[in-house]
């Protein structure tokens, strides 16, 4: 029997964190009310975070390291709880936090940005031994952040399509390209870097990509811009550019030739997060409108007297209820079943992500004028729901994988 009841412990773990917002999160979010209601505030001229929302948000992680949250979900083989907590509970606790507090900056610096890509990332399992001990503790300590570089300006959901080289000279690797949309890169103390390695191998799409830790030095290694989007002024993407970048022959994680080995270690687990938080984030949306639906009055009644209205509100509970039991569902399977569930795990990445742009974007409509306004803080989940369909695999290509799956044989539904 399928059961998703919230444990006592990962109900335990929810009050804590929430004890830890109260006491750590809320003050330094009261410090920031006027850059959170207006971005020329949050980010400098280069589009950055201001310098002291950066200490705030490394503040967080320091604090949230400290009391043991930063690396719950992380493998004990690096330090994390891993073990103590599976996908159900993954998904439960990032989509209790996201339910209850939307879409902040500082509540989401509790758990490393990219849970498969920053923090403790499986992808740390490659290093050589000294390198990790070099780097495993500033990162469990919240002190430094990672970040993946995968993405080109050519090479999207296309990763073969990758141009960034690596040439080896005597014991060194010399890098050079260019590295795009990549989270956490103005921040980042070290990039996880893929690189051509043997071109031949790469024209058959056999290999011949390899994965390097590369340090940010400001010189030949740099993030060289900032990217915003969605109309935002700035945020934590950047472009990172290679010229000339010489890391040892041990800054090469896991094996030559094979860094998609290590760029797909752990990605199933970073689509639950990203569905658990649309799932929460959706429900943020639904109770913000149902809140404002009870007061506000037109026609001399409140609006949710109207059926228009409670039409709207009956979609948003039917799109949650599904997305959160397809959520579940998959990651029950994930914590029960000897194989990946590859299926259900691009149908929660794809359907999740659009399914909270649409609650979010119909809860908007529902509060009408108030809804377009930056008080109800809707724009920022708003854009932030848009954006989800984009990274770590596209919506469409979820469906093509699903698809492939389901040409293959697998059309099992339970």
């Amino acid at each position: 029997m399928v059961e998703f009841k919230v444990s006592e412990e990962v109900k335990e773990v929810i009050a804590s964190l929430e004890r830890f917002i109260k006491v750590e999160v809320a003050p330094l979010e009261e410090k920031f009310v006027k850059a959170y209601q207006n971005e020329r505030y949050l980010y400098d001229e280069n589009g950055e975070y201001i310098k002291e929302f950066q200490e705030a948000l490394k503040q967080v992680r320091l604090k949230s390291a400290e009391a043991g949250f930063f690396t719950m979900f992380g493998m004990p083989e690096l330090g994390g709880m891993g073990d103590e907590f599976g996908p159900v509970a993954v998904a439960l606790i990032h989509e209790a936090l996201m339910k209850k507090y939307g879409h902040s900056l500082l509540v989401q610096e509790i758990f490393p940005p990219g849970l498969f890509t920053g923090g403790l990332t499986p992808v740390l399992l490659g290093l050589t031994p000294e390198l990790r001990e070099e780097v495993l503790p500033k990162v469990k300590s919240g002190e430094s952040m990672l970040c993946f570089g995968l993405s080109e300006p050519d090479a999207g959901s296309d990763v073969w399509n990758i141009k960034t080289r690596a040439v080896k000279e005597g014991d060194h690797w010399v890098i050079n390209g260019t590295k795009q949309w990549i989270t956490n890169a103005p921040y980042a103390e070290y990039a996880i870097i893929f690189a051509i390695t043997d071109p031949e191998l790469v024209s058959k799409r056999k290999g011949g990509i390899t994965a390097f830790l590369v340090p940010f030095d400001g010189e030949t290694c740099t993030n060289s811009s900032v990217i915003p989007i969605l109309g935002s002024v700035g945020s934590r993407v950047g472009i990172i550019s290679l010229e000339d970048a010489r890391v040892p022959e041990s800054h090469i994680i896991g094996e030559l030739h094979d860094g998609f080995g290590a760029a797909l270690h752990g990605v199933d687990i970073g689509r639950v997060v990203m569905a658990a938080n649309c799932v929460g984030a959706a429900q943020w949306a639904l109770n913000q409108a149902i809140e404002y639906a009870k007061q506000r009055e037109t026609f001399g009644v409140t609006i949710d007297k109207h059926q228009a209205i409670q039409m709207m509100l009956a979609e948003c509970a039917m799109d949650i209820y599904a997305g959160r039991n397809m959520l579940l569902h998959c990651a029950w399977k994930m914590e029960n079943q000897k194989e990946l569930p590859l299926k259900e795990i691009s149908m929660i990445k794809a359907f999740t992500t659009e399914m909270a742009f649409r609650v979010v974007d119909r809860c908007m409509q529902i509060c009408g004028g108030m809804g377009l306004t930056n008080e109800m803080k809707f724009e920022k989940v708003w854009r932030w729901a848009r954006s989800m369909r984009v990274p770590d695999g596209t919506a469409e290509i979820q469906r093509r994988t699903i698809a492939r799956r389901l040409l293959k044989g697998d059309s099992d539904f339970n």
